[in-house]
């Protein structure tokens, strides 16, 4: 048995959506994975239950993460520190990007939001100018060095929490939903909830399609990588290969943080007909393309769609409309 503390409410509903699924011709359902209750909701929370965890047991006294300034990631790790007494710093970008695909262009969250939240749970921020994602993480490694210097026991996670351990706390997610599915769509980016539920379901009826929400070209790889952990972890070697990951990788817009109009679409019209709310650097981009996939006929029967939260993110673009 792994190590876990506990932090969320689990196991999060699921409900049926079922107005907008009449007019899908679907028997459609989100699992509510923005109820977790812990810091604000969303996905994240499950695989801190696991990695504090991890820290603690190893008497570290700080951890250090990366990602960008709005990240629901660091949000709910540094509430997770406060719990467990754990110094908490996040380095981050506003806006950190692939050079191959270049910055991307348009309205992103800038104030407000996790940024408040952050705060009260006493992150430490190293803001970092926008650059590439390798520059961002080798300045985090940088500021783990320094800390260490200092003393202090560190522990350092991922981006996004996606580690095999990360993953693994999504195998168990995937129990609580069980097999009857045709198909799960969920947002992908650093790639753990992903890979733990392609892994979960691996062999299965259920097809879990991934839509990536930043133009990641190593996810697919990275896909193999984690479900690769999660085989050492269980002992169960499922050995997935990259094209057993269903990867759909045309709705992240202009890029990574950035607002797209197919995302704001899919905002509006969830709130319409389910008084549903999406954030809009993830669940807005992967229902966006839920919602092409189904009129497209691409979809079809049960479909679950994983909601992984990010309303601080919403309530970032203040006074601006969609």
């Amino acid at each position: 048995m792994r190590p876990r503390v506990s932090l969320c409410c689990l196991p999060t509903p699921c409900h049926s959506l079922g107005r907008l699924g009449h007019l899908l011709g679907l028997d459609l359902w989100v699992k509510r994975d923005d109820l977790t209750g812990f810091a604000g909701g969303g996905n994240k929370g499950r695989k801190l239950e696991f990695l504090i965890a991890e820290a603690v047991d190893q008497g570290a006294t700080h951890v250090v993460t990366c990602g960008s300034s709005q990240s629901n990631f660091v949000r709910q790790l540094g509430a997770a520190c406060s719990v467990f007494g754990l110094g908490c710093t996040a380095v981050v970008m506003d806006l950190p990007y692939d050079s191959g695909h270049g910055k991307p262009v348009g309205r992103f969250p800038q104030a407000l939001g996790n940024l408040v939240l952050d705060d009260l749970f006493g992150v430490k921020r190293v803001l970092v100018p926008d650059d590439d994602w390798d520059v961002l993480f080798a300045r985090t490694e940088a500021v783990a060095r320094e800390l260490t210097a200092c003393s202090e026991k560190v522990y350092d996670v991922p981006i996004g929490g996606s580690s095999p351990l990360g993953a693994f706390s999504f195998t168990l997610a995937a129990e609580e939903v069980g097999d009857s599915w045709d198909f799960i769509v969920t947002p992908t980016s650093s790639g753990s909830t992903h890979a733990g539920l392609a892994w979960a379901f691996h062999g299965s009826r259920t097809r879990v399609v991934g839509v990536a929400c930043d133009p990641e070209e190593d996810l697919r790889s990275e896909l193999v990588r984690l479900a690769a952990g999660v085989d050492a972890l269980t002992g169960c070697q499922k050995a997935m290969s990259d094209d057993e990951f269903e990867l759909r990788t045309d709705y992240f817009g202009a890029g990574y943080n950035v607002w797209s109009h197919a995302g704001n679409d899919a905002i509006e019209l969830l709130a319409k007909t389910e008084g549903l709310l999406l954030d809009p650097v993830y669940s807005s981009k992967a229902f966006a393309c839920l919602l092409d996939l189904a009129r497209n006929g691409e979809l079809f029967g049960k479909v679950l769609f994983w909601h992984t939260g990010g309303l601080p993110t919403l309530l970032a673009a203040t006074g601006e409309s969609l």
